[in-house]
This record gives structure tokens, C-alpha cells and sequence, in this order.
């Protein structure tokens, strides 16, 4: 879930090539990839819950449970990547704010 790559970027932000300054575009081309995960994750999170939707509505679902429990996750991980954008953009508003 997107949870486990917000563990993974955070695991890398503390690791030892970071805090000596050295490797950035090992960095950034890792960011780069976590991002593309996360993205890709809440995406088929989407998918299976428009599928168990699609089975509630015609009938079709085998689990009512687990399909509600799809749909829910699909929720949450949306949820979450809009705040995770939206703290990308107040931290980008704040740095064109700051004087140099």
C-alpha cells in the first residue's frame, strides 16, 4: 500500500548517503520510483474496487465483505494521496514565498 512506500522514501531520506550530501541523483531517480509504485498502487486499488462495485451492482459479488473492504481501501489510499499532493504543493508554495 502507499503506506509502505511512504516507509521506504522515508528509509531513504535517513539513510547515510543523504545526510552526507553525496549520490542525489541516486536520490532523486528513487524518489522518481517510489512515486511511479505509489501511483501505480492507488491505481489498482481503484480498479479493483470499480470491479466490486461492478459485481454488487449486477449481482455477481461472491464476498459482500471483502468487495466493501475494496472499496474502502481504494477510499483511503485516494485519500492520502491528495493530502500527500497537497502537502507537495503548500511545500512548493512556501519555497516561492522564501527571499533569497
Amino acid at each position: 500500500m502507499a503506506v509502505n512506500s511512504i516507509n521506504s522514501l522515508t528509509s531513504l531520506l535517513n539513510s547515510e548517503t543523504v545526510k552526507k550530501g553525496k549520490d542525489k541523483s541516486n536520490i532523486s531517480s528513487s524518489f522518481d520510483k517510489i512515486l511511479k509504485e505509489s501511483l501505480q498502487e492507488v491505481n489498482d486499488l481503484q480498479k479493483d474496487a470499480d470491479k466490486a462495485m461492478a459485481d454488487i451492482a449486477t449481482g455477481e459479488v461472491k464476498d459482500l465483505h471483502q468487495a466493501a473492504i475494496a472499496i474502502d481501501k481504494a477510499e483511503i489510499s485516494m485519500k492520502m494521496m491528495l493530502e500527500i499532493r497537497n502537502k507537495a504543493l503548500n511545500a512548493y508554495k512556501e519555497i516561492l514565498r522564501t527571499q533569497i
